[in-house]
């Protein structure tokens, strides 16, 4: 028996089973409400105004309504929930607001490819790696009703899906882009589904779960060292958390040192510019040379200020000196 008919068969079984219908309608509910909150798409000023609180939130640490709209999205699925495993991703993305900004803003434009989504430097963004399987989250999430982009994050199960579904793969993606070979396995994989009766009218995300449930992907490699993480020893634990610790008590500094580069940005005593230039050399100092970058930034800070309480003339004479 062809792959094609083996798979309309397994459909007509998954299609009077309905077991998932709920899972789709419920999904659906929750992406038109994110996209409700979060307008990227139909107006991009939506992205300029996007508070990084809503990403994440600091003392006490806490997800921003952003990133728990999708876990609470995506985790119920249950295929893909290693995904949100990392909660670094959160709290990165708040340190790095304007990079994340200009990401979004590529995943929203529909004059980008789906290639080109996917290679945009996502990385940048510690904690999504080179996997970007995060990034897929938040184009799909922006492009769904587009039906060209299928709600499975990882490469390694979309190549394997389409391998079961078709009798003849063009397997030539060896010079291919991350995104490249993405774009050309999920167009295959859609000219599978429509190429079958039963599964041509299925929404690409009921598609998917039918995928999941007949063709369960072999343990990917993080699937792999996840399960090994969780197993090993007391010992290995404690020493993890420790580093953990280490690791946390920076990225706070970093966090108030950020809020305060946005409190100068937003009074205009610095530029984007110098924003960027002074989280860099942040990040490069020693933490005593890192202490007194914010004491002079903060001296910088307040003696702007008591300019900012002058009239306007005085302000601009001084400026001029």
């Amino acid at each position: 028996m062809h792959k094609g008919e083996q798979m309309h068969e397994r459909a007509n079984v998954f299609e009077k089973a309905s077991l998932v219908k709920q899972d789709v309608t419920r999904a659906f509910a929750g992406l038109k409400e994110f996209r409700q909150k979060f307008p990227f798409t139909e107006n991009l000023l939506e992205i300029e105004m996007l508070n990084p609180d809503k990403l994440f939130r600091i003392n006490p640490d806490s997800i921003g309504e952003f990133f728990q709209k999708l876990e609470d999205l995506f985790k119920p699925l249950k295929y893909n929930n290693t995904v949100f495993s990392n909660i670094n991703i959160y709290r990165n993305a708040y340190l790095q607001i304007d990079d994340f900004k200009l990401l979004l803003r590529i995943a929203v434009d529909n004059r980008k490819t789906l290639a080109q989504k996917v290679d945009a430097k996502w990385e940048r963004i510690g904690g999504i790696g080179q996997d970007k399987a995060f990034a897929l989250v938040i184009i799909y999430s922006f492009n769904y009703e587009n039906k060209t982009v299928l709600p499975i994050f990882n490469i390694e199960h979309l190549r394997h899906f389409t391998k079961c579904t078709t009798d003849s793969l063009n397997e030539s993606t060896k010079y291919f882009s991350k995104g490249q070979e993405y774009e050309h396995f999920t167009l295959e994989l859609l000219n599978n589904k429509n190429s079958s009766p039963t599964t041509r009218n299925w929404d690409n995300l009921y598609f998917t779960l039918f995928l999941y449930e007949n063709y369960p992907p072999p343990p990917s490699n993080n699937e792999q060292i996840q399960t090994q993480t969780e197993t090993t020893t007391t010992t290995t634990d404690t020493a993890e958390k420790k580093n953990v610790t280490q690791i946390t008590d920076e990225q706070l500094d970093m966090q108030g040192f950020v809020k305060l580069l946005c409190e100068l940005q937003k009074q205009h005593k610095i530029t984007g510019e110098e924003f960027r230039e002074n989280r860099t050399i942040w990040m490069q100092l020693k933490p005593n040379d890192r202490e007194l970058l914010v004491i002079r930034l903060k001296q910088r800070l307040n003696k702007e200020t008591t300019v900012n309480n002058t009239p306007k003339s005085q302000q601009i004479t001084r400026r001029k000196l």
